[in-house]
């Protein structure tokens, strides 16, 4: 599966994208696992993994998977949206 980072994401994540391997489905919630455990360490100055992606939106081929335990399929498009602020 293509997972998508944005903005505190992609800083945390040290990349804008990454392709993840799934033979079968998971969760929502096993893929936010399977992502810390890819990068458990943030490139200096940034949080984790693990600190941002509880705070973020997903979708999933572009609709919104608020359920940590809803399904994602293994050639689905996830992106990781946090919060964003403006002004």
């Amino acid at each position: 599966m293509l997972v998508r980072y944005f903005a505190a994401a992609a800083a945390s994540a040290g990349t804008e994208q990454e392709k993840v391997a799934a033979d079968t489905t998971m969760t929502r919630s096993e893929l936010q696992q399977v992502l810390i455990n890819l990068h458990p360490v943030a490139p200096e100055g940034e949080k984790t993994l693990a600190q941002v992606l509880p705070q973020c939106s997903w979708l999933v081929n572009g609709v919104a998977h608020k359920d940590p335990e809803s399904a994602i399929a293994p050639a689905a498009t996830v992106d990781v949206l946090p919060p964003f602020a403006g002004g």
